[in-house]
């Protein structure tokens, strides 16, 4: 078992480990954590000699196969605890991230499981992030970022990538939520910027905000 800090720190290097084939390097780590770098060397140490991650001194640190479930399931928990405040507890999207941060560390398989099983085995959570099921699988849905669509493309909104409430919320107010549908009008080369249909109304959106919204075509 793992206490609620070390179970952070492998949730944080599965994450950074997602945008790069190298080893993430400690640095980023205490950056993400904003703590020093130090302080990440010393977690690591004590990582490594449970086996859970491989760190070597100024090559950084990637998760062994022990680490990487571990990871995963806490990613997991963490998923589906946002589905049930979401859709059991009316919180809002951006309202769930700091609860599910708490209730990640129950240590209860059953509990998780049978959680699962009460939410019908979603697969995604309120913000369109896979969820593993209980072999740490994830299904293999394809996304775009609405930057990188072109005039005359149509999708459906099914994740994000930026999780801070600001953004959240000025998404709920623009209506640019999960599962709306949308097609491409126009794309600016001046600024990057999006011109779309939402659901019968003509909306802008900016590049900074474009490449934050996940679709499916």
């Amino acid at each position: 078992m793992q206490s609620f800090t070390e179970e952070n720190y492998l949730k944080i290097i599965y994450h950074l480990s997602q945008h790069t084939a190298q080893s993430v390097q400690t640095n980023s780590i205490a950056e993400r954590i904003q703590t020093k770098a130090a302080s990440v060397t010393d977690m690591m140490r004590k990582l490594s000699e449970k086996n859970l991650v491989d760190y070597r001194k100024y090559q950084g640190v990637k998760l062994t196969e022990k680490g990487r479930s571990a990871a995963i399931n806490i990613v997991r928990k963490h998923r589906l605890w946002e589905v049930f405040l979401v859709e059991k507890l009316n919180f809002k999207w951006d309202e769930v991230h700091d609860i599910a941060e708490e209730l990640e560390h129950i240590n209860s398989p059953e509990l998780v499981d049978r959680l699962d099983e009460f939410l019908a085995f979603p697969k995604n959570d309120p913000h369109g992030d896979p969820i593993p099921d209980k072999n740490g699988k994830f299904d293999n849905d394809t996304f775009i970022k609405l930057s990188k669509l072109k005039q005359g493309d149509q999708g459906i909104i099914l994740g994000v990538s930026e999780h801070s409430a600001s953004f959240l919320q000025h998404l709920e107010k623009m209506g640019l939520t999960l599962g709306k549908k949308l097609s491409i009008l126009d794309t600016i080369d001046f600024d990057g910027s999006v011109e779309l249909l939402l659901e019968n109304k003509k909306i802008n959106v900016s590049r900074e905000i474009a490449k934050h919204i996940l679709v499916k075509i």
